[in-house]
């Protein structure tokens, strides 16, 4: 099983951006989403070393993410949301925030995402933020046994 924290404030998958160069259309990540990839990595590399899944096995991942209470909640709104009983339902979205953390990690948990079989992503509150991911190998059994 391989288990990391990513510090700060989670951040979803950004669309690609386009220009155009000498007159060619070119797309590249945004910088918010290139640098929060950037910060899996280190983070991953930091707590996990260089384990890495082999191809041929399934996967499954839970991401846990915990995003700051704003500022101007009232105290009973404020304790709602760090007890649980408020979820956190703005931006960015559930998908979006797998699929940043999911990509960072191609190449280095696992050779591919598309090994990921089972994926949970949860949204919460927290006076720290953060995101918590977990992977770890489904075991398969028969099905039609």
């Amino acid at each position: 099983m391989i288990e990391f924290t990513i510090p700060g404030v989670p951040v979803g998958k950004g669309r690609p951006k386009f220009s155009t160069i000498n007159g060619h259309a070119v797309a590249y990540t945004p910088t918010k989403t290139a640098n929060y990839e950037t910060l899996v990595k280190l983070a991953y590399q930091q707590q996990c070393g260089g384990k890495m899944y082999d191809k041929d096995r399934q996967l499954r991942a839970e991401i846990m993410a915990y995003f700051p209470v704003p500022k101007s909640d009232s105290k009973v709104k404020r304790e709602g949301k760090l007890s649980g009983k408020i979820r956190h339902t703005k931006k960015p979205d559930s998908d979006n925030i797998a699929k940043c953390v999911l990509d960072a990690l191609n190449g280095i948990a696992y050779h591919d995402d598309s090994q990921i079989c089972e994926l949970l992503v949860r949204k919460y509150y927290s006076d720290q933020p953060r995101a918590e991911v977990t992977i770890h190998e489904i075991v398969p059994h028969d099905m039609f046994g």
